[in-house]
């Protein structure tokens, strides 16, 4: 499909499609929250269908019997025209993964990313449809006394700009860790302290003159803070997981302390803990 085949689909079907190929997995209502909150579920499914009568977009069932949208591959080179797409990385997702276990993971992420479009919306604040990215790796190296390298894959990268209340605007970005229930605690602790490690990790000096940098200075203006998300128990049950998760990621990365829990935000930290880029 070329461009201008692509533009047929008109400004929402486009945005619809852009937010498929970048968010691989939306249900039909996550689909009308992100691009058009006003509008019915009925609308929601009218526009899905229409890319699924086109040959861009199908879908399987979730477990509630729900439809769970993803692109075909006509769908993900049709995206792929959209110049102003967010994401650049090819990510076709089959009819087996958007069935098994990827599916309820993926939703998962996306609904954490919809909660703070849903309250940029009420705030009057920006965190748009394509405001987080998922699975996004970094190279940390091998191990003190391993000669193999890691990487860190974080669930998502958020991005949210918040006004300070002048003329001025800050823009938070947020590591986004989500586990449903479905990861030893010693497991998620070790995922977490790598944040410690991509926090710490140097490169070489690209000019021979200069220190060695932080790897992340050249990746983001700040060193996103982490969101950890739990899901799929008992919040009683959870926060006993997230305490000693997150002690124990601190005892293996050293307690830096980049990790931000979804309970102290319910507790109001909102965007305190974490650092951000401020602008005019």
């Amino acid at each position: 499909m070329s461009g201008r085949e692509t533009r047929r689909l008109g400004p929402t079907g486009v945005e619809i499609l852009e937010g498929l190929y970048q968010h691989r997995l939306l249900s039909t209502r996550q689909v009308r929250e992100l691009h058009a909150p006003d509008c019915s579920r009925r609308w929601a499914h009218e526009q899905l269908a229409r890319l699924r009568r086109a040959g861009l977009a199908t879908y399987e069932r979730a477990r509630d019997g729900l439809a769970v949208w993803f692109l075909t591959a006509a769908g993900v080179e049709a995206a792929e025209t959209i110049t102003t797409r967010a994401e650049e990385r090819r990510k076709l997702v089959t009819p087996a993964q958007a069935a098994g276990p990827l599916q309820q993971h993926t939703l998962a992420v996306n609904e954490a990313g919809i909660a703070f479009v849903r309250a940029a919306r009420e705030r009057g604040e920006e965190c748009g449809p394509f405001a987080w990215r998922h699975e996004i790796a970094h190279p940390l190296g091998p191990p003190p006394g391993q000669r193999r390298s890691e990487q860190l894959i974080a669930d998502a990268l958020l991005t949210y700009q918040q006004g300070d209340g002048g003329s001025g605007t800050a823009v938070h970005y947020r590591f986004v860790e989500l586990d449903r229930a479905t990861m030893p605690a010693a497991e998620l602790a070790s995922k977490l302290a790598r944040y410690g490690r991509l926090h710490r990790r140097e490169l070489p000096a690209e000019d021979p003159l200069e220190e060695p940098g932080p790897l992340w200075a050249r990746l983001y203006p700040v060193f996103p803070a982490v969101l950890l998300v739990l899901a799929g128990r008992e919040r009683e049950a959870l926060e006993r997981g997230e305490t000693v998760a997150i002690a124990a990621a601190e005892e293996g990365s050293g307690g830096d302390g980049d990790e931000e829990s979804s309970r102290d935000r319910d507790r109001g930290s909102d965007w305190d803990r974490g650092e951000s880029e401020r602008g005019d």
